[in-house]
């Protein structure tokens, strides 16, 4: 039940620094496309002003199983087993799915070959969450070619967004700015000396977190960011980086994470060496993904501000599958809305400050 695109594919104004994966996201989650931060409390991020919509042929016979191939980052964090699972538990048997899923363990050369894979296979679509944003026009165009959808998940590719059908996820800039903005609320003109653990290199989370960081730093004369090393979105990562920041550091007061797991590990460097962190510490902790755990720590004041980015996306890409399938038009890129959270006795016009019965309520 192979489809064959008619017709061109996107919106040329789409940004591909504007998608997420990941990871790690929050209001809840609605269609993704992103409104970019405006008021608090929520994340907004300005999907683009045009889209312009691919197109499949007419279905085959309905009842036909739909076959999905998946090539996902890996499993390096909590939230990526939890957007792993979302996949497998929307594109089932029982939903009338074959899903054939890769875990690529975070090597790009892999990941570009099971996207040939899936060609060969001849899937009827392919779902890419990239764990590089470069090197993707060749691949993509073979997909193309052999007329197989594919849906940039997640995280964003920098390539021309004709070779692809849609993309969708969070707004990583939006994210990074949520924090920079939040933390200038908190601060209220203090002065800030910053370390950053950011994500695995190249990907779209880490650039487009840094980003939208880096985007209020710049508007606040006393912050300093001290050093910025990639943890690449671990907990081991997160402890050996920060253990090499207490080495070489000593007056920081701010420690930026880019995912619950780095900040695990960072956390477990600085108990080591007896620095205080937290509502009632020398260090305030940001971090990213809003995790169950992430948000425990957070409802535990150990985490000061915890930034989303909701894993549950797999609903938005089935959402896209039905539409190509009854042959109707999607957008060229739906947003997987945020929101950010703070510690408890902490308000923000950015953030919902945490409590047990919001954690309850999480979904993962």
């Amino acid at each position: 039940m192979k489809k064959k695109l008619v017709g061109v594919l996107m919106c040329a104004a789409m940004t591909a620094t504007m998608l997420a994966g990941c990871g790690n996201s929050s209001t809840p989650a609605t269609t993704p496309a992103e409104p970019a931060p405006a008021a608090p409390a929520e994340t907004q991020a300005a999907a683009p002003a045009e889209t312009q919509a691919a197109q499949a042929e007419a279905p085959e016979a309905s009842g036909d199983v739909v076959k999905v191939g998946f090539a996902q980052v890996g499993h390096e964090s909590d939230w990526r087993a939890a957007n792993t699972k979302n996949y497998q538990d929307t594109f089932s048997a029982a939903n009338g799915y074959e899903l054939s899923f890769v875990d690529c363990d975070n090597d790009h050369a892999v990941q570009i070959e099971t996207v040939r894979g899936f060609i060969e296979q001849e899937l009827d679509y392919i779902c890419i969450a990239p764990i590089q944003s470069a090197g993707w026009d060749t691949v993509l165009q073979e997909a193309q070619d052999a007329g197989i959808p594919v849906l940039i998940v997640d995280r964003a590719v920098d390539a021309d967004a004709s070779l692809y059908t849609t993309a969708l996820g969070c707004d990583m800039i939006a994210e990074g700015e949520t924090a920079g903005n939040w933390l200038a609320e908190y601060l209220d003109g203090e002065d800030a000396n910053i370390l950053v653990i950011e994500g695995s290199v190249g990907a779209s989370a880490t650039l487009g977190r840094t980003e939208g960081f880096n985007n209020i730093v710049e508007q606040n004369s006393n912050w300093t960011v001290l050093d910025s090393q990639s943890g690449d979105f671990t907990q081991a990562g997160g402890q050996e980086v920060m253990e090499s920041f207490i080495k070489s550091y000593s007056d920081f007061n701010v420690v930026v994470c880019q995912n619950d797991n780095e900040a695990y590990g960072a956390m477990d460097a600085m108990d080591a060496a007896g620095i205080t962190y937290g509502v009632d510490g020398d260090v305030i902790i940001i971090s990213f993904d809003a995790t169950h755990d992430g948000l425990q720590y957070t409802l535990d004041g150990k985490i000061t501000c915890n930034v989303e980015c909701n894993p549950l996306q797999a609903g938005f890409a089935e959402g896209v599958v039905q539409k190509l399938e009854a042959g109707e038009a999607v957008d060229a890129w739906t947003l997987v809305e945020d929101e950010a959270f703070v510690a408890p006795g902490i308000d923000s016009d950015y953030a919902v400050t945490m409590s047990q019965e919001v954690l309850d309520g999480r979904a993962y």
